[in-house]
């Protein structure tokens, strides 16, 4: 089992920067890929941003050049600095961490969301 825990969320004017923390139960970063997801009211859930275990990251085309995922694995924590934030990045954002097996087959774990309002 996976435990994530999601801390940083709040509320941030137009324009403004937040980041983002995920914090595992133990050292995971090696064999999980990592990935911030968000979903606004009325939407599916869409991914943000992904990191793997190789350090290969994608961003959504929405947050291209304005976000950044980065991992600590000293710290088993992921982040997601988010800048230069819009009204339409309000979200609740999830962290997940998915195994991809050698077969194609995967596990996911998710974290309980936080929320990320941005508003004047």
């Amino acid at each position: 089992q996976v435990q994530l825990v999601e801390s940083g969320g709040g509320l941030v004017q137009p324009g403004g920067s937040l980041r983002l923390s995920c914090a595992a139960s133990r050292s995971i970063f090696s064999i999980y890929n990592m990935a911030w997801y968000r979903q606004a009211p009325g939407k599916q859930r869409e991914l943000v941003a992904i990191i793997t275990s190789d350090d290969t990251t994608n961003y959504n085309d929405s947050v291209k050049g304005r976000f950044t995922i980065s991992r600590d694995n000293a710290k088993n924590t992921v982040y997601l600095q988010m800048n230069a934030l819009k009204p339409e990045d309000t979200a609740v954002y999830y962290c997940n961490a998915r195994r991809v097996f050698k077969i194609g087959n995967y596990v996911d774990y998710w974290g309980q969301g936080t929320q990320v309002t941005v508003s004047s």
